[in-house]
């Protein structure tokens, strides 16, 4: 890790992220821990670390935070584990994984799991921060959670703002992190169309290589998982995706 030069705070006007946003990082490392809380502190963000996954987990729950920046060699539980079982119960924090596995396919994994970014060890303090600032950016910019209600109910499915969990007759439904998203993209405007650029930005955020034909696969799978929901996933060609509540 090179030693970064003049350490800014980070910008509060405009789009920029506002001061003391809050960061959970996860790293077992002390030194690395140390050192990355004592850093990211000093540019303006209120960082809770942690050194295992099953901590990971509950202070993440517990509090949720703006961001996490996640290693995945941690000890209790892996950081694929920790992730996977964040989306899974309905957690939509930005997550960028930070790790000495460089690797295209722990890439490959963990963006599959549910990670927004990646940064393999040694890395750049500068671009960490950059890169923080880019996802929760795109964050406040597109999140889908910011709803003026705290539940929205559409034929037999109910959608709970806080957790991102959504439920079917009482009962949670079991998404992957690309369908969970697509839903809510599309449960935060329901009746009104949402465009397929708007939800290729929030299905694969940053991934610049996969094509917008991916979306239609994530619909495709969705449309089945409705089946008997009441809800219709229709799409309006030249505007984008609805949910429809049947008759």
């Amino acid at each position: 890790m090179t030693r970064p030069g003049p350490e800014p705070q980070w910008g509060t006007s405009g789009n920029a992220m506002v001061p003391r946003m809050r960061l959970l990082l996860v790293e077992d490392n002390p030194t690395m821990q140390a050192t990355l809380q004592r850093a990211l502190s000093r540019r303006g963000l209120e960082v809770t670390a942690v050194g295992d996954g099953l901590a990971a987990l509950a202070q993440w729950r517990a509090r949720p935070p703006d961001a996490v920046v996640l290693d995945l060699s941690l000890p209790g539980l892996d950081g694929l584990e920790v992730l996977q079982e964040a989306r899974r119960s309905g957690l939509r924090t930005p997550v960028l994984i930070l790790t000495a596995r460089g690797t295209v396919g722990d890439r490959v994994l963990g963006l599959n799991a549910g990670a927004d970014d990646y940064l393999p060890k040694p890395f750049d303090l500068d671009e960490l921060e950059a890169r923080l600032r880019a996802l929760l950016r795109r964050s406040a910019e597109t999140s889908p959670l910011k709803m003026p209600s705290s539940t929205i109910e559409t034929g037999a499915i109910r959608y709970e703002k806080e957790s991102g969990a959504i439920y079917l007759r009482g009962e949670v439904m079991e998404f992957t992190p690309r369908e969970l998203a697509l839903m809510h993209a599309l449960l935060a405007q329901p009746g009104h169309a949402v465009a397929k650029e708007r939800l290729y930005e929030l299905v694969f955020p940053g991934q610049l290589d996969v094509q917008y034909e991916a979306v239609e696969v994530v619909v495709y799978r969705l449309r089945k998982k409705l089946a008997g929901t009441g809800l219709t996933l229709m799409t309006l060609r030249g505007l984008g995706y609805l949910l429809k509540a049947e008759a």
